[in-house]
């Protein structure tokens, strides 16, 4: 008795040649899909496909042809020095202000100084006269007497010294200066000097140094029992100068922005005062 052959069986003698066993296609998902159904339902069948791997369906996408997004990448933040802090606002306007007082106020000690020596005019700033400087002049006549070739003399006035100096005159000899300021803050220079009258003119006038020629005589006055010749340039203040009597002979010359009066107190005062004694005498 001889066995069937299984129709499912290919026999050995069959002219077709077998084929390499069939390769699932992996983008058929239907048998996956449908095993799966069968599995949940019946509870039987094959085992559940994995899941896929997030990290390889960029891969699997790329070799199927599909069009992907850009990767998306996140930006580390470099390490590096710290943010320049900005002052608060509080901070900055304490800062400002300590800074405004340093300036602000040197300046207004500025003004205070020499605001306090004038007053008001309406016509041009006036100085006033008790904030001038003032000099011990017996100190310093007595300084000059001492080994002066002429006697000198410190007229008593209401007047305040404010300066005292010694110098040469053009031409020879020397030059002995006291400056006053009036009540009316206006000044007087008295010069004393042995030197010639061309001479103190050219010096107390600066025509020495400019070399324009001295003052021009205009006339004379009667001050003090002296007659004083009157010597300025054009628009100039007055040069007044006087012979005093004794010997050795001593010329004195008065000028400044004082009045013709005040310019008599001081003539007078001045033929009136005696020689100063030299200092340490």
């Amino acid at each position: 008795m001889s066995a069937r052959p299984d129709p499912g069986t290919p026999s050995p003698d069959s002219s077709e040649p077998a084929g390499p066993p069939a390769v699932p296609d992996p983008a058929d998902t239907s048998g996956t899909a449908g095993a799966a159904e069968r599995a949940t339902a019946g509870g039987t069948g094959p085992d559940p496909v994995p899941a896929a791997d997030p990290a390889a369906a960029p891969e699997g996408a790329a070799r199927s042809g599909r069009p992907q997004p850009p990767p998306v990448t996140r930006r580390i933040p470099e390490a590096g020095p710290q943010a320049m802090h900005k002052p608060g606002r509080g901070d900055t306007s304490v800062r400002d202000l300590i800074w405004a007082c340093l300036i602000l106020v040197p300046v207004a000690l500025l003004i205070f100084s020499v605001g306090g020596s004038c007053s008001f005019s309406p016509g041009a700033p006036a100085e006033d006269a008790a904030s001038a400087p003032t000099v011990d002049a017996p100190a310093r006549i007595a300084e000059y007497a001492r080994g002066s070739a002429f006697p000198l003399r410190l007229p008593d006035v209401p007047f305040r010294v404010n300066s005292t100096d010694r110098g040469p005159v053009e031409g020879g000899g020397t030059a002995v200066r006291i400056g006053f300021v009036t009540p009316d803050a206006d000044f007087l220079s008295l010069v004393q000097t042995d030197g010639s009258v061309e001479g103190v003119l050219a010096t107390e006038s600066g025509s020495a140094g400019r070399g324009d020629g001295p003052p021009t005589m205009r006339g004379t006055v009667q001050a003090g029992g002296l007659t004083w010749e009157v010597y300025s340039a054009e628009g100039g203040e007055p040069f007044r100068i006087a012979t005093l009597p004794g010997r050795p002979e001593v010329r004195v010359l008065v000028t400044g922005s004082a009045s013709d009066a005040q310019f008599r107190t001081l003539a007078e005062a001045l033929v009136a005062a005696p020689p100063v004694a030299p200092a340490g005498s």
